[in-house]
């Protein structure tokens, strides 16, 4: 038998005093408050009262630092994997707002649905789902716990609900900290959960691509 629940974690909010899209940039580490949330989604997680036999995660170090409270609650060390990685972004290192100002960069957003801007949606939705069957298949039983990022985990959400991958950034739901949990497998994915146990309030979430 495969895994039982499969939980796509967001990571915790980033020390981003700039407000930049950070993208896949390095050094680009939680907050204070970002390791209080990322505590609180591990144990939201331990609550459910369910036995976690599988940690993945993203190679970026927001990422590695929000699994650490699962691996300490768990006993588990995280596999990281690519795969789960943030987008591309031609916006990476810059504000938004300044760089939407800038008819220069008109041109990268000619074609939202792609997008023109970053790695194709399309693309995104393959790896990540690559990395949910490996994960999955690989232990015999439990739930299987992904730390990944905004992008990655609403487009998996969108592609399993059978929506188009096309969408406004500003409209995702995918908080910080948050737990998007699905069951299912490879092939037959549904979502069956979605909580947002991390206190977000005054947080930073400006830097998702």
């Amino acid at each position: 038998m495969p895994a039982d629940r499969l939980h796509l974690v967001r990571h915790g909010e980033v020390h981003n005093p700039s407000r930049v899209l950070y993208g896949r940039l390095p050094n680009f580490r939680l907050s204070v408050a970002g390791r209080l949330m990322t505590r609180q989604a591990a144990e939201y997680v331990h609550g459910l009262e369910r036995p976690v036999t599988a940690l993945v995660c993203s190679p970026l170090q927001r990422a590695r630092e929000s699994a650490e409270p699962f691996t300490e609650i768990f006993g588990l060390e995280p596999v990281v994997t690519e795969d789960v990685i943030e987008p591309t972004n031609v916006f990476e290192g810059r504000r938004m707002k300044r760089a939407l100002m800038n008819p220069l960069n008109w041109r990268h957003l000619a074609r939202p649905e792609v997008p023109s801007w970053g790695e194709p949606y399309a693309q995104v939705v393959e790896r990540m789902q690559r990395a949910m069957g490996r994960a999955w298949d690989a232990v015999p039983a439990g739930d299987v716990v992904i730390v990944s990022h905004q992008l990655p985990i609403w487009v998996t959400h969108l592609a399993v609900a059978g929506e188009p991958l096309r969408h406004d950034p500003r409209r995702r739901r995918c908080a910080l900290s948050s737990v998007t949990t699905f069951a299912g497998g490879p092939g037959a994915w549904r979502e069956v959960g979605y909580a947002e146990p991390a206190t977000a309030a005054g947080s930073i979430d400006v830097g998702a691509v």
